[in-house]
């Protein structure tokens, strides 16, 4: 899709909100850790002349919860529409996000940043759930209700944002769902969708798993004002990581980011390891990623994606795309093949 232009005074206004710092290759970003609890570690992202917060942006989830967002169906089951409506505040939407409700729960396959009174922007998507076309319950076939869950499979992303297949998708849903099952010693499939992985992870089991991850791991960005994003390992390999160009923005996705980070390494517990790792693996990691061909896509709301494919690792770069200012980076996800 071309990229559609975002005026000048709303780019100048949400390019403030970024500072320069952050654009800098991962070499330049300091990193602090490893922050560990059983076969999770964790490893924070700094930067320089960035700490600071803000208050112009919000995440999707945020945005549902006070009603300046909706997410609609559109009749095509792997694309919706999202809509700021907002007369102030940008939203940013997130890949990885799980949209819950419509007429089969969904995940975001790509970043967009939505101005203020943004008007209907399709998004690509992927379906974590089948066998429903229609409501559930008490929710909105038409619309969704929330956002506040991120996938939890490194698999299941590159099947989202790399492969981009549906078949794929749903097989990695279930193999996660299998994961799950078998570590927790019952099944996480809700009876409501057994397919729905929105619901499995709201399984209570599930979550008591993972809450004693995220209970030790959650405060470590406490003082770290500069932090801009983390890198996770489970059993020793790296796995992912995601990095902001502003430290709210990350401080704000940070509960949900180790959230799902937990919730894989619940899954993964069966094949625990004794390898450690350093800060020099981690930059190994961040910089293999870097080095991979890029490939340009423009999306919607003038958003554009560069995709790094090396031989180890994948790296996707969203960023604010304008002929008039500077791109605006905005995320960086690594992710480990």
């Amino acid at each position: 899709m071309r990229a559609t232009s975002i005026p000048a005074f709303l780019l100048i206004a949400f390019s403030s909100w970024l500072s320069d710092p952050p654009c800098a290759a991962a070499g330049e970003w300091r990193l602090s850790g490893p922050y560990s609890h059983d076969n999770l570690t964790v490893f924070l992202v700094h930067a320089d002349g960035v700490a600071g917060d803000d208050a112009t942006m919000l995440t999707l989830d945020e945005a549902l919860a006070v009603k300046r967002a909706v997410v609609h169906e559109t009749g095509d089951v792997n694309e919706l529409a999202v809509e700021n409506l907002s007369p102030d505040k940008w939203i940013y939407v997130q890949s990885g996000e799980i949209v819950k409700g419509g007429k089969q729960d969904r995940v975001l396959s790509v970043d967009l940043v939505l101005p203020p009174k943004s008007g209907s922007v399709p998004i690509s998507v992927f379906c974590v759930e089948h066998g429903r076309w229609s409501g559930r319950g008490e929710e909105a076939a038409t619309e969704f209700e929330s956002a506040s869950k991120l996938v939890a499979s490194k698999d299941l992303k590159l099947a989202t944002k790399a492969a981009r297949s549906q078949p794929d998708v749903w097989n990695q849903v279930a193999k996660t769902q299998d994961k799950l099952s078998a570590v927790l010693g019952q099944s996480v499939a809700a009876a409501a969708s057994p397919s729905s992985f929105q619901l499995t992870l709201e399984n209570e089991r599930l979550a008591a798993a993972a809450d004693a991850y995220f209970r030790a791991l959650a405060p470590v960005i406490d003082g770290h004002a500069d932090a801009i994003g983390y890198v996770f390992a489970i059993n020793g390999k790296i796995n992912s990581a995601d990095v902001y160009g502003q430290p709210a923005l990350f401080r704000k996705l940070w509960p949900r980011l180790i959230e799902a980070s937990a919730t894989e390494a619940v899954a993964e517990q069966s094949a625990k390891s004794a390898e450690t790792l350093s800060i020099v693996d981690v930059q190994a990691f961040l910089a293999a990623a870097e080095a991979g061909a890029p490939t340009v896509q423009d999306l919607p709301a003038g958003v554009r994606l560069t995709t790094r494919d090396a031989d180890a690792a994948m790296l996707f770069e969203t960023r604010v795309a304008s002929s008039d200012t500077a791109d605006a980076w905005i995320h960086r996800n690594y992710i480990a093949k």
